[in-house]
């Protein structure tokens, strides 16, 4: 029953899933008598509101690092858990603060440092999920490319959960715009590549303007020297958890293709065509790769966009939301501006060069194949680019990466279900998504099962509909009043 409420599609089999959680809603007003087992949230001295809302979203059973770390979170204990990404280490240091959250204090009491502005959105957005049952919890999201004026007014309204990026925080405490003397708990996320980043110094003044008196919870896919100085340095006599030898390894299947520099774009397309699904990663070592790339795809008719340093933070924003919601097929980055990227259905990576060091290959491809689904990694590999082949079958000896000739393929694959609308309102204009699905789906709009992600942002929004509605779509939104005001709805290309 867990798999069949957290994953089954909208329409399909309803009667099911609707018997599903008329059962968890039974047990919730103690109707129906159960025993539960150690990997169940309710077996954890949780908040009722938190479990009935984890029933609701379908969060029944604990993933490992879950289960191993929540009963030590939950007691008050510090703790360094090693992880995958698409662990669920989110849910588990969520969990955690949340439930030992004072909402009728006025002071901001969990501090969550994240290596990336995309990462700390997808927590915050997460956090504010895994609360939506526990009204009035304010959550400030802190990041570099943001108007800091902004960020300093939603800081004079005492937010109980601050996630943020090392620089942007520190520079907000060091303004005085942050008060720390009530934080209960500081999380740091994805450790191992805040310090690879260089984010050290940042961190270690962030730490002067803490309180000794605090639980600290760190969360690192590797455990190089560096996070465990870090650990020495943070922790009170830490618990360890690490689950990394007890997950299953994903289900990738590797493949490289012999290539030319002349021909290297080509031989993308047609790996793209021949293998790749409806959400494909494609990583390039630099900018320019990246943009050549891009724009050589979007003319043989693939709806490809870019991701690279050199777009401002709506732009990226903007790449990140078309991608995740189906309204792009190829997502072409560069390893910095991929960091914090959390999809969970990729279904392929290609590589249009090899990374030059084999730990970012392992990386790379570890984008694809989460959740138990299975995955596709295909390299291209010009005869000069050899020895990073070798290097990487060093660091991966179990790893089997088969040669294989790029095949033909059907010319039009790789063109997005969806298409993005941009709406010039947001949570500053009080919006919500179900005021946007109201006004697609209202007498003359759109079906409902036309609609995809919502994606609410503070003055603009995104929505995602299927490509035949676009136009209907964009109109309804532009024409139709929502909560009494009128505002502008463009399609995204």
């Amino acid at each position: 029953m867990e798999r069949l409420c957290a994953y089954t599609p909208a329409g399909e089999r309803i009667h099911s899933y609707t018997l599903c959680i008329r059962y968890f809603a039974l047990l919730r007003e103690g109707t129906l008598a159960t025993v539960s087992s150690p990997t169940d949230f309710s077996s954890l001295d949780l908040n009722p509101a938190l479990l009935g809302n984890l029933v609701d979203l379908g969060y029944l059973e604990m993933t490992l690092v879950q289960a191993q770390s929540l009963p030590l979170i939950i007691d008050g204990v510090d703790v360094v858990a090693r992880a995958k990404t698409g662990s669920g280490k989110t849910a588990a240091f969520g969990l955690g603060l949340l439930n030992k959250l004072d909402v009728a204090s006025f002071e901001t009491q969990a501090l969550i440092l994240c290596p990336t502005r995309e990462l700390a959105d997808q927590v915050a957005k997460e956090i504010r999920r895994l609360a939506r049952a526990i009204p009035n919890i304010k959550i400030s999201i802190l990041f570099g490319g943001a108007p800091v004026r902004t960020q300093k007014n939603s800081l004079q309204r005492s937010p109980h959960i601050i996630v943020g990026t090392p620089g942007r925080v520190h520079k907000h405490l060091r303004d005085g715009n942050i008060q720390l003397q009530g934080l209960q708990t500081l999380v740091l996320d994805e450790a191992d590549r805040m310090l690879d980043m260089g984010f050290i110094d940042e961190l270690n003044a962030i730490l002067r303007f803490m309180p000794a008196n605090r639980q600290t919870l760190m969360f690192s896919a590797t455990y190089p020297d560096e996070v465990a100085d870090m650990s020495a340095k943070v922790q009170r006599n830490p618990k360890t958890v690490d689950v990394t030898d007890d997950e299953l390894p994903p289900q990738i299947v590797q493949t490289w293709c012999s290539v030319t520099r002349e021909n290297r774009n080509s031989d993308l397309l047609r790996a793209l065509r021949a293998w790749g699904g409806e959400l494909n990663l494609v990583f390039c070592n630099t900018k320019l790769d990246c943009a050549e790339v891009t724009s050589y795809l979007q003319k043989n008719n693939v709806g490809a966009i870019a991701l690279h340093g050199d777009l401002d933070q709506i732009k990226r924003t903007q790449a990140l939301a078309r991608f995740s919601n189906r309204s792009a097929s190829v997502l072409v980055a560069t390893d910095v501006a991929a960091r914090g990227l959390d999809v969970n259905d990729i279904d392929a990576v290609f590589n249009f060069e090899l990374p030059p060091q084999a730990e970012v290959y392992v990386h790379r491809i570890g984008r694809t194949a989460r959740a138990g689904k299975q995955g596709v990694a295909v390299s291209l590999v010009e005869e000069r680019e050899q020895w990073r082949l070798e290097q990487i079958g060093e660091t991966m000896p179990d790893a089997v990466i088969e040669q294989r000739n790029i095949p033909d393929a059907p010319r039009d694959t790789l063109q997005a279900s969806m298409t993005t609308i941009q709406i010039s309102g947001g949570k500053k204009n009080k919006l919500r998504p179900g005021d946007l699905l109201g006004a697609l789906t209202a007498e003359g709009g759109i079906p409902g099962t036309a609609v995809g992600s919502i994606d609410l942002f503070d003055s603009y929004a995104y929505v995602a509909v299927e490509n035949r509605h676009a136009s209907k779509a964009s109109r309804q939104l532009s024409d139709r009043p929502i909560k009494g005001r009128r505002y502008r709805a463009r399609i995204i290309k």
